[in-house]
Formats: structure tokens, sequence, C-alpha cells
């Protein structure tokens, strides 16, 4: 079932609402703020950390809704090569500075490696993911820090991050801000989850991409297993990220050039007090 069309009006009503944010000709795109953390009376910060898929098709209206959101610099997690294979150029947002922070390499998207990363996520296993989130974890240091030091840096210039579709390598980059955060994992785990009903409004389009894919043209079924974002494969991450790397901020100290300072003070921007109530 989780392959079947969603109802369009659970989906409309569902992305009428937080987390959900509306930029039009964008999709995908959720406020990582006002989640509840480990931190006494202190939620993650609204209106500040946003994720979404590629900003390529972005209209007249929705750089207005951008601008009107206060995003200052987008993150770009894309690579040249994907850019050009999928014609999703670089837009100009009016107000709005761009940088190309790519996870992979352009060699990492040669026919043969692209071939092994269409299998894994074709397989649509807890297990193939592991093995490309991994890869995400292992390559993208670099980029995740430009966003990290945003947070350090920057703490009142709201930003967003994105990559292709707004889900594996931009999911990767949300579970790490959310976990340093102090947010719990069933939380973050939720906010993966999301991406199945983000991408929803924009599954022809990618259906139609995808069966240019080899891979895909007469395996339908593959093609969709493209469109999952379990619950339980956030769960699975997390657990790596805590076995295999030691945990966020050992991942932070290991892979990028950032301090134990540092992480307090990123920590401490990505957080505002809880609202007193009445």
């Amino acid at each position: 079932m989780e392959l079947e069309p969603l109802d369009p009006a659970y989906v409309a009503e569902i992305l009428s609402r937080p987390p959900f944010v509306q930029i039009s000709g964008v999709q995908n795109v959720r406020d990582l703020g006002s989640y509840p953390t480990a931190t006494p009376n202190a939620i993650t910060k609204p209106g500040y950390a946003y994720r979404a898929a590629e900003i390529s098709g972005i209209t007249d209206e929705g750089i207005e809704q951008m601008n009107a959101l206060g995003i200052s610099t987008i993150f770009d997690f894309r690579s040249d090569t994907e850019i050009q294979k999928y014609n999703s150029p670089i837009p100009s947002v009016r107000g709005v500075e761009i940088l190309r922070t790519p996870v992979f390499k352009n060699e990492d998207y040669s026919p043969e490696a692209l071939a092994k990363k269409l299998q894994l996520y074709a397989s649509g296993t807890s297990e193939a993911f592991m093995i490309l989130y991994s890869q995400i974890l292992d390559h993208g240091g670099p980029a995740f820090e430009s966003i990290l030091r945003h947070v350090r840096d920057r703490p009142t210039s709201p930003f967003l991050f994105h990559c292709t579709a707004g889900k594996d390598r931009t999911g990767v980059m949300a579970a790490i801000l959310l976990k340093l955060a102090g947010v719990d994992d069933q939380t973050i785990s939720h906010d993966y989850s999301l991406t199945r009903i983000g991408r929803e409004p924009d599954r022809e389009r990618i259906m139609k991409r995808l069966t240019k894919e080899p891979l895909f043209a007469s395996d339908n079924q593959a093609a969709m297993r493209m469109f999952t974002s379990r619950f339980e494969t956030m769960q699975t991450f997390l657990s790596l990220l805590e076995t295999k790397y030691g945990g966020v901020e050992a991942y932070i100290n290991q892979y990028t050039g950032l301090t134990d300072d540092d992480i307090v003070s990123i920590r401490n921007n990505l957080l505002v007090p809880t609202k007193s109530r009445m």
C-alpha cells in the first residue's frame, strides 16, 4: 500500500499545516522548528532552518514567499552532474545567496556509481538505505560543515537546504541538526517520514524522470520504492549514527573541522525558550 498514490484530499490537508511551508514551485518544504528537545523549556527555533526538495521550479510567487520567510541562504547538496542530468538548473532568487555544497563529487555520479546507487534505491530495504546513508555521512562532512557554521555564525539568518528529492541527503542533514538540538528519535523519524506526503504532488514528474533510467523503465514498483521514507528507516539510521559513528557529536568532530565549543554554540543557536503557558 505504501507505494500506491495517496488520497489527494488527505495530502492537501497535511501540506496545509506545519511543519509544511508553502513556497510555490518547490515541493516538500518543512520548518525544522518548534520540536521539543531534551533541554528543559526549550524547543527548536521556528522559522530558522528549512528543508526542501530542489528549488529549480520556484515561481515568482515562491520567491516572494521565500523572502517573506526571511530565508537569506540556500545550501544546494546536488552535484554538477546531477543538475545537468535532470535539467534542473540553479535559479536566481532575489535577496537569497545560493551556495553550492555538493555531498558527492561529480565522479560519484559516473554511470557505474549511479547504477549501484539506483540498485540500492530500487530494493527499498532499510539495509540498502543504510549503505546509501553511510555513503552520505562519509562524503558529506564538508557540505554539512557549511550549514553548521552558518548556524554557529548567523543564528538570526534563516536558511534552507535541499538535494533533489529532499529525502536522503536532506534527511540526513535534518537528522544531524535535530539530533544535535536534542530532539528525540521518535520525532526525528516522524519528520523524515513526512517526505512521503511532501513529495506526493510531484509524483507524476518524478515517475516520468525515473522511467528514463533503464533500471526503472520496465519496473514501476522499483521506481516507486524510491518514494519510500519510512519511519523505521530513520530509526535504523539513528542507530547506525550511534553505533558506527559514535553519535552526532563524534561524527561532527571526526568529519568536520568544528570543535566541541562550536557544537555547544550550534546547539544553543538551534534552541529558543518555550513560551510560558497562561
